[in-house]
């Protein structure tokens, strides 16, 4: 069985506390008409890089019914910038327009399969894998960037086309699971396409 979430699968549920003091699952974007599941973090530079590539795509199609949820579940024992204390300062810095949540256990990270920071899902409103991968093709420098992925998925998904690309390899730093080194990736996990 492959490492990550695959096309066509439902979303796994999660409950996750989040920076604005909410705990969440996926019965809280019941009402979306997409959502986007991506696994974040504090210090990564591919995602200091993008954050705000990902705001604009963000605020552009949070009023057409699309939902964001950022999940960080890289170790705070391999990298301490990665704790919750660290996550809430982010956000009352940055201001973004996602929920920001934490996988402590790494247990929602194991369930879809998260690759790197940034790892974008884009789910359908049956909560189907429609997209998973990169939100931009030059994250750690986005002002040389050509696609936006995440940006045309959406696109696609809301205007009822099916997904043109609907996998790419996600583009950043490995996720920092418990009790490995910083590099390691689980041996099942391999590139998308």
């Amino acid at each position: 069985m492959a490492f990550t979430l695959q096309l066509g699968m439902k979303a796994p549920d999660f409950k996750v506390p989040a920076t604005d003091g909410k705990t969440y699952s996926l019965a809280d974007f019941a009402e979306a008409k997409a959502l986007v599941v991506f696994f974040t973090c504090n210090h990564c530079p591919f995602v200091l890089g993008s954050d705000e590539v990902t705001r604009a795509t963000a605020e552009r199609f949070r009023g057409k019914g699309v939902a964001f949820i950022g999940i960080n579940s890289n170790s705070e024992h391999t990298h301490p910038d990665d704790d919750f204390v660290h996550m809430v300062e982010r956000m009352k810095q940055h201001h973004f327009p996602w929920i920001y949540a934490r996988d402590k256990s790494q247990e929602v990270a194991k369930a879809y399969g998260a690759l790197r920071t940034p790892h974008f899902y884009v789910f359908d409103q049956e909560r189907k894998l429609v997209y998973t991968g990169r939100g931009l093709d030059n994250p750690r420098n986005a002002a040389e960037s050509t696609i936006n992925d995440l940006d045309r998925t959406l696109g696609e998904v809301l205007a009822g086309r099916p997904v043109s690309t609907p996998a790419t390899n996600p583009i950043g730093c490995n996720v920092k699971w418990e009790g490995q080194d910083a590099h390691w990736m689980p041996p099942e996990a391999c590139d998308l396409v």
